[in-house]
């Protein structure tokens, strides 16, 4: 590429020969950058559709995934580079130390070009291998991230060679014999990077997730997440700062799956008391058919009780004989059809009354269900809403709260 006609020229317009250097390095500069932008909008753009049209006719849906990744766009920086690196040199003819500082630039800019292409196309493998039958339970995500975790390794010592101008090999030697003093200088950083990366390509955490993390006493949402801490604002607006690296050294829980999910879920129990618990006469339970929610159910439950007596020939003298009806369980069926007329219990999800081990506190009927408003002001207003329901309920059915005495039970025997 001839420029002296450029220099000649503006050195008969009556400029300086520095002067005259610096504007022809600017007018080269500035020519090349237009050329560059330009050649690397048509070519992206003609990748880019033609990706596109072949993806959309084409059987396979590799190639839809591949656009999805941007594989094609960042290809097409590939030619605009190669224009780049090789007129370089004419543009900044006039300045060496320049353009070999530009040349450095190209360089490393080649390797995170690589690394951009590559990390594209391993994540459109690692998509499209997902949707085969064969490899939807092969770690297919670590094997990748193994290999991009060492590819990037290689690329920044890389980079770093170019930049010193050392040979890689010997770049190469001389980090391993530095490498224990780097690791116990940079220990925490080192930990941090690695999880920080960690972190990101598995998603365990974003900014916006409510964690709760014992070990540190948090419990909000993430706030910032950076190489070194993750800050945490806990719902008292205390600030917790947890250690990046503990968020895969150690177990927290992440409510992003509730938060996503279509209900939170509900799960406490009432603790009856044990001596409470009786069958049902038949004058119980027609006082409990009143109750409209579990009156069809007592209807049917008492015709098929009475049925198998009468064909087993069930001496019914004594209650205890044959099939029976007991009060906790006609209680426990009145919270599951309570649960599922409920307006804010989620009807798609569980919905269980169920009956836990007899502790010394009593018989825990617990209540498994889920809310359809998952925030916590409403959800806790729903929770305090069921159970002020059932506890109230609980005396028609004859069954007690267990409850510690309290002192005025000892003052007034």
């Amino acid at each position: 590429m001839d420029t002296s006609k450029i220099y000649d020229y503006l050195l008969s317009l009556g400029l300086s020969e520095n002067m005259a250097q610096y504007l022809k390095t600017a007018i080269l500069l500035v020519g090349l950058l237009l050329i560059i932008f330009i050649i690397d909008f048509i070519i992206k753009r003609i990748l880019i559709v033609a990706f596109t049209q072949f993806a959309q006719r084409s059987k396979t849906n590799f190639d839809d995934i591949l656009v999805a990744n941007k594989t094609p766009r960042n290809v097409a920086h590939i030619i605009p580079f190669l224009i780049a690196l090789e007129f370089v040199p004419n543009v900044f003819s006039d300045f060496p130390d320049f353009e070999n500082f530009v040349e450095k630039s190209l360089q490393v800019f080649a390797i995170l070009l690589t690394l951009w292409i590559v990390r594209s196309i391993l994540n459109s493998l690692k998509d499209y291998l997902k949707t085969l039958p064969r490899f939807k339970d092969k770690p297919i995500a670590s094997y990748i991230q193994v290999f991009m975790i060492f590819a990037w390794l290689g690329g920044i010592m890389s980079a770093i060679a170019i930049i010193t101008n050392i040979p890689f090999l010997q770049f190469l030697t001389g980090m391993g014999a530095i490498s224990a003093v780097i690791i116990l200088v940079f220990r925490d950083t080192i930990l941090g990077f690695v999880a920080s990366i960690q972190v990101s390509i598995n998603d365990m955490v974003r900014i916006g997730d409510w964690i709760t993390f014992e070990k540190y006493g948090a419990d909000g949402d993430v706030i910032e997440i950076t190489l070194a801490t993750v800050k945490v604002q806990n719902f008292d607006k205390t600030i917790t700062t947890i250690p990046t690296y503990a968020l895969i050294s150690d177990s927290f829980k992440n409510w992003r799956g509730m938060t996503n999910s279509d209900g939170r879920r509900i799960k406490r129990a009432l603790y009856i008391k044990q001596n409470g618990v009786k069958y049902l006469t038949d004058a119980d339970v027609e006082k409990l058919k009143d109750i409209q929610l579990i009156s069809s159910y007592l209807e049917t439950r008492q015709a098929d009780i009475k049925s198998f007596n009468t064909s087993h020939e069930i001496n019914k003298d004594l209650l205890l004989n044959g099939r029976n009806l007991t009060n906790l369980g006609a209680f426990r069926k009145y919270i599951d059809s309570y649960l599922k007329q409920h307006s804010a219990i989620n009807k798609d999800m569980m919905i269980m009354a169920r009956q836990l081990a007899p502790t010394t506190q009593g018989i825990p009927m617990e209540i498994y269900a889920f809310s359809s408003d998952k925030r916590w002001e409403n959800y806790e207003y729903i929770m305090s809403d069921v159970f002020d329901h059932l506890i109230a309920a609980l005396p028609y059915f004859d069954l007690e709260i267990f409850e510690l005495p309290s002192n005025t039970v000892f003052k007034n025997p």
